[in-house]
């Protein structure tokens, strides 16, 4: 094939016009077939969420899944479940200034307590302590959320207060009334 041939063809493929008509068909063919996979793909694939009793606020949640969430054992169970066995240490607590402090935030959750175990493990460590008393410089100084006062945090510095890792903050403070023994 001489060279001259093969100019002429590229020249008459160039010339050729595709019409506009012709790419736009094409284009929202090829979108409609797009947005027709992605839907039916999401039918398949997304489970189906309703509103339980017709309350669209805050009730969304898949239906197919109701009994599976009636089963579920709950970790916590907040601070009336602790008030009918440990009334005393409640009302002291709330005489101090952790009164805001659940129980389960420091004995940790009460799932299937008081039948296994018999009794919560207290965390004794530092460490507990140290989560709300470790003094960190963009922690406020002052609580300012309570209803009747503000409290003035008492923050430390681990490595200057008993930098001794195993001594526990309990054996001179009690936490429910969070003062010293």
């Amino acid at each position: 094939m001489s060279i001259k041939k093969i100019l002429n063809k590229i020249d008459s493929i160039a010339r050729r016009e595709v019409s506009f008509g012709k790419i736009l068909v094409g284009t929202v063919i090829l979108t409609i077939l797009a947005v027709s996979t992605i839907v039916i793909m999401r039918m398949i694939l997304v489970p189906s969420f309703t509103a339980a009793n017709n309350d669209y606020r805050y009730q969304w949640h898949r239906v197919a899944n109701q009994e599976e969430w009636k089963n579920f054992k709950v970790k916590y169970k907040g601070d009336d479940y602790c008030i009918d066995c440990h009334s005393e240490q409640h009302k002291k607590l709330l005489q101090s200034v952790h009164a805001k402090i659940t129980c389960e935030n420091c004995h940790g959750a009460a799932l299937e307590h008081p039948e296994n175990p018999i009794k919560l493990i207290v965390d004794k460590k530092r460490e507990l302590c140290l989560r709300c008393h470790s003094y960190l410089s963009y922690r406020p100084v002052e609580y300012k959320e309570l209803q009747t006062k503000n409290i003035k945090l008492k923050m430390i510095k681990p490595d200057e207060h008993y930098p001794d890792s195993n001594t526990q903050c309990i054996s001179c403070h009690d936490p429910h009334m969070a003062n010293f023994k």
